[in-house]
């Protein structure tokens, strides 16, 4: 086992295709045949399904996976801590929907434009599956939404630098009556993402602060904000967002807005993690922050 041969694995895995991984990294299909037959008989498992038009990877080959990501993510960020010459190599980003929509894409622009030597790999999840990853060295950075009051004990592992602070609404249908505290929202149901998400467990605390009927509400999982948006003003449900990120789907339709309370979007990163490019990305975002506290960082 070595660097290389993790390499061939990873693209393998990531491409589902012997043919695709070896375009992917300039060899010839049967070098990287070769390569993943050898590794399979060190670790003495099959790590792939061999199927008709594709590689798919085992229970043991899944597992196998997330270690060969967190050795060749660190060998990356050994190389670039010992050498910290100009931003380069590979900088690992994970976020929140929200941040993606509302506050990176110029960030990202100008820095792909000044750094074009750094590969930027940008994936987004919920704030508690983006903690864990940073935690197991598989991106290195994240943009997670913290409460005031977030007692979460898996953040005193991270470092963690408040950048944006985001105003939360309450979605609620066109019509609806004035809402003045939860009782007053109907209909019962809640668009959000997947557990893990912060802004979903605000809007479930808040929601259920209200009347004892609060125990009938539904939570109706989505994969969008858009999908979010556009169930609210269908009617079907009730969401919780960004401001920010509200703003820039009114064109879906019409709702009505709430405001509930505010809540930081902060950088997270393992203690002592300081490659050039993620200095230099952190510098950018501590420039584009609105909240005073986060520049004496």
């Amino acid at each position: 086992m070595d660097l290389a041969t993790l390499a061939v694995f990873r693209a393998v895995a990531r491409e589902e295709s012997i043919t695709r991984a070896a375009e992917l990294l300039g060899r010839v299909p049967s070098n990287v045949t070769t390569r993943i037959q050898q590794l399979e008989a060190e670790v003495g498992v099959a790590l792939f399904a061999r199927e008709t038009r594709r590689m798919v990877l085992t229970s043991e080959g899944k597992t196998y996976l997330d270690y060969a990501e967190r050795i060749l993510n660190l060998a990356e960020e050994a190389r670039q801590q010992i050498n910290p010459e100009d931003p380069g190599g590979t900088l690992r980003i994970g976020s929140m929907e929200s941040t993606v929509a509302s506050r990176l894409p110029a960030l990202l622009a100008a820095f792909n434009r000044d750094w074009p030597d750094v590969t930027i790999e940008l994936s987004t999840a919920p704030t508690r599956q983006l903690v864990d990853a940073v935690q197991a060295h598989r991106i290195d950075c994240a943009l997670i939404a913290i409460a005031a009051d977030d007692g979460w004990s898996a953040l005193d592992a991270l470092e963690t630098i408040p950048l944006f602070r985001e105003e939360l609404v309450l979605l609620v249908p066109k019509g609806h009556r004035p809402v003045r505290a939860p009782a007053d929202v109907e209909p019962m149901a809640l668009a959000a993402f997947a557990p893990g998400c912060t802004y979903r467990m605000l809007a479930e605390e808040w929601l259920m602060g209200g009347a004892p009927a609060r125990s009938r509400l539904k939570i109706q999982e989505v994969g969008s904000y858009h999908a979010m948006f556009a169930c609210t003003a269908a009617g079907a449900c009730v969401s919780v967002m960004p401001k920010s990120v509200a703003d820039t789907l009114s064109h879906l339709g019409s709702v009505e807005e709430h405001e509930l309370m505010a809540v930081d979007t902060h950088l997270a990163c393992r203690p002592g993690f300081a490659t050039p490019a993620f200095l230099e990305w952190r510098k950018r975002l501590l420039a584009a922050s609105n909240i005073e506290l986060s520049a004496s960082a």
